[in-house]
């Protein structure tokens, strides 16, 4: 009894733990579908069209894991981690990360999310509601610039929302970790800072952004990307209207860059299975006559909340030299701070672009 005593009596010496309310959620999307486009290129520099298998067009491929613990007084610890890959091939994106769409720990509250980790980031954030098409992989706002579906290495995060007031955050010591970043006694290598708010009132909704990129090398350190973007949604029964800007500059080794990008969209929902999406991009470089247009078409049934079948038709106008195809410009008109970057589905020549898309896409 004595020892049964003295056991409990240290007991109570000991810092009681409680243990909240959890629950992690397995999710995913799968999204694959039949394409058709041409001025592709060829050998011997000629073009041509194909007829494919194109995965992820709506929506990239995915499965993950996010989970919140209930840590008292409204506050709660969560996580998330998240694989994207190609339904059609099974091939993991995000250069084969596990975890490249995201992966990270941190704390919310009413206020908002506090999170370290690897983060799709406050570019991506205001893109994916202010842009018509969401920014879908294909033929969408990143045709004309790929970073605004970016994710972040090595970040911090702040966002939330306090009645009609959005806010974010975010500062990453090395934002892509393939390049590098992280270099002891070279603080700029690899920096990337962010912020964003936004509003909203009745039907109308806008955000603004702001976000600065350095190279992630001792070399390239001194590269500077800045990009501030703004955007509006105006909703009207049935219709949503979409207008947005972003202006880009970008000094890529002494060379400098200056673009402005704006888009115009129409979102309608004529029966509650049944929506259509029209949108208009454009991208006007300083100092050349090099601009090009992107014009989208999407049409959208819904079988059930989770599945649903799409049709989308693209064309790329190229004009005086513009290098545009709906995988996005040849040698990229937004530069990386650390090197070029360029696709593999440029037009040949400078000439238009035309595709489309049917697919299905499924959701858990």
């Amino acid at each position: 009894m004595k020892n049964r005593l003295a056991i409990a009596a240290a007991m109570s010496l000991l810092p009681m733990a409680s243990f909240g309310q959890s629950s992690v959620t397995l999710y995913g999307v799968v999204d694959d579908g039949i394409e058709y486009i041409n001025h592709l290129p060829r050998a011997g520099g000629a073009s041509g069209s194909v007829l494919r298998v194109a995965a992820g067009n709506q929506s990239t491929s995915r499965w993950g894991l996010r989970g919140t613990e209930d840590l008292g007084g409204g506050l709660k610890a969560v996580f998330q981690i998240e694989n994207g890959f190609d339904a059609d091939t099974g091939v993991a994106n995000q250069g084969g990360r596990l975890f490249g769409r995201q992966a990270y720990v941190g704390l919310a509250n009413r206020y908002g999310m506090f999170s370290i980790g690897r983060h799709q980031n406050l570019v991506y954030d205001f893109s994916t509601p202010f842009d018509p098409l969401s920014v879908s992989t294909r033929y969408s706002l990143l045709t004309h610039d790929r970073w605004m579906s970016s994710r972040s290495d090595n970040s911090v995060k702040f966002s939330g929302q306090t009645g009609a007031i959005y806010y974010g955050l975010l500062y990453s010591t090395g934002y892509d970790s393939s390049a590098g970043g992280e270099i002891p006694g070279a603080s700029k290598a690899g920096r990337e800072l962010s912020g964003a708010l936004g509003y909203t009132s009745g039907p109308f909704t806008t955000r603004v952004v702001y976000d600065e990129l350095r190279g992630s090398t001792l070399i390239t350190d001194r590269n500077t990307e800045r990009r501030a973007a703004i955007a509006g949604i105006y909703s009207l029964g049935a219709a949503k209207i979409y207008a947005g800007y972003r202006w880009y500059y970008g000094n890529y080794q002494a060379s400098e860059l200056r673009t402005n990008l704006y888009w115009l969209g129409l979102q309608y929902q004529i029966t509650p299975q049944l929506s259509t999406t029209g949108a208009a991009y454009y991208t006007d470089v300083r100092n050349s006559a090099a601009d090009p247009f992107s014009f989208v078409w999407k049409t959208s049934y819904a079988f059930t909340k989770r599945t649903d079948l799409y049709t989308v038709v693209g064309y790329a106008w190229n004009r005086h030299g513009s290098s545009l195809g709906l995988g996005g410009f040849g040698p990229s008109l937004t530069r990386s701070p650390n090197t070029l970057t360029t696709s593999s589905e440029q037009v040949v020549g400078g000439q238009s672009q035309l595709s489309a898309v049917i697919g299905i896409r499924h959701r858990f």
